[in-house]
Parts: structure tokens; C-alpha cells; sequence
């Protein structure tokens, strides 16, 4: 995050001063304590400075490369991932293509009827699918997905650090997102490259 000029004053004066108030921050820019407020705010979410009732701010040493490292260690899957595209083992290929198509995405995730986590269709797996002589309207998914065993999942909880390296690792292009209820392993979200791109631009924004 690029700081303005007066946030760099304000860093320069916590530094030399720390802890100080913020009423004495304002006094040492000529400002009032109101007009700081946006800034002292920023700069307190942003890690760069740690705040402390009827003590004042003071200086965490942090650098920016420092902070948004922080900041990236600390994003759990549920803070960034997005709704997963369902189908059931019953869904045709040709049906899967169609939907594939018109969700704009790479995986499609296979669910029983409790939407515990059966199969993962990519498009790899479909190609493979036209590339035979069977009926692919009439064809299911369930002959060409990737079943258990084989599924690399995720939780909420997790962090996005962690999914990140199963993307890399595994080489595949999404992580189905699950929660336990009841037992079972039910599909809540989906982890992809784009949102884990995403986090990084807005982290450099």
C-alpha cells in the first residue's frame, strides 16, 4: 500500500514520539484530531501502526513488504472463496459442457443428494468424454469425474496460504470448499487461482 504525504508524516512523528496521542499528532501537523482520524485508522488496519487505550499510537517496525506478508498469512479460505458451481453424478456430459460454458469455469463439482462432494469434473475430463464413440447426451458424468479418493478439498477455516500450495502442488485449477455437518463432507465454496489473484492485487491496491 502506497502511503499519501500525510500518513509519512504521521509514521515520521509516531516513530520519533511514540507512544503519543493522537490529539498531540494533530497539534505537531496543525491539524485537528478529526481530520487525522481517516489516516490514524488507515494506518492502524494497515499494521503499520498498533494503537492502545489512554496510551496512544506507537510504531510496530513494520515494513510494507512486512506487512502485507502479515496480512496474507493471516486470509482464511471463508474470507475470499466463491459459490461453487454444482452439478449431480447423474448430469450428462453434454449437460456438464453446456453448464461449464455458461458458468465461465473450469470445474464443475458432482453432489449426491445430501450436496456431499461425489466427483470433480474438469475440462480435461470432458475432452476425454467427446473424444469417445458414446452418446455424451445420454452419457453421465460419473464415468469420466474424479472421485474419492482422489479429491484434494479445503475448509472455511483453512488458510489461504495452504490452498494455495494444494493448487500448486496438485496442479489442478480449483479446490472444492467443504464444511462438516451431519458427518458428511458438504460443498460450501470453491477455492480458484483467480481468487487467490484477486487477494493479491487488492493486497497491492
Amino acid at each position: 500500500m502506497e502511503l499519501n504525504a500525510r500518513q509519512e508524516k504521521i509514521l515520521k512523528i509516531v516513530k520519533q514520539h511514540g507512544p503519543i496521542t493522537g490529539s498531540k499528532i494533530a497539534e505537531q501537523l496543525s491539524l485537528t484530531r478529526a481530520t487525522l482520524r481517516p489516516d490514524l485508522a488507515i494506518l492502524t488496519m494497515s499494521g503499520y501502526l498498533d494503537a492502545r487505550p489512554r496510551v496512544g499510537y506507537f510504531y510496530t517496525g513494520k515494513e510494507p513488504e512486512e506487512v502485507m506478508t502479515s496480512r496474507l498469512r493471516n486470509i482464511l479460505v471463508r474470507d475470499v472463496q466463491s459459490l461453487p458451481i454444482l452439478i449431480t453424478q447423474d448430469t450428462s456430459i453434454y449437460e456438464a459442457i453446456v453448464k461449464m460454458f455458461l458458468e465461465d469455469v473450469g470445474t464443475l463439482y458432482a453432489i449426491d443428494e445430501k450436496r456431499q462432494l461425489v466427483g470433480v469434473v474438469s475440462r480435461k475430463d470432458l475432452l476425454k468424454g467427446t473424444m469417445g464413440k458414446s452418446d455424451i447426451e445420454k452419457t453421465p458424468v460419473s464415468i469420466i469425474m474424479t472421485r474419492k479418493p482422489h479429491i484434494t478439498t479445503c475448509y472455511p477455516n483453512d488458510l489461504l496460504m495452504y490452498a494455495a500450495n494444494q493448487l500448486i502442488d496438485k496442479q489442478i485449477d480449483s479446490l472444492p470448499v467443504v464444511e462438516l455437518k451431519d458427518g458428511i463432507e458438504v460443498v460450501t465454496g470453491r477455492i480458484t487461482k483467480t481468487n487467490i489473484t484477486r487477494v493479491f492485487v487488492n493486497l497491492m491496491e
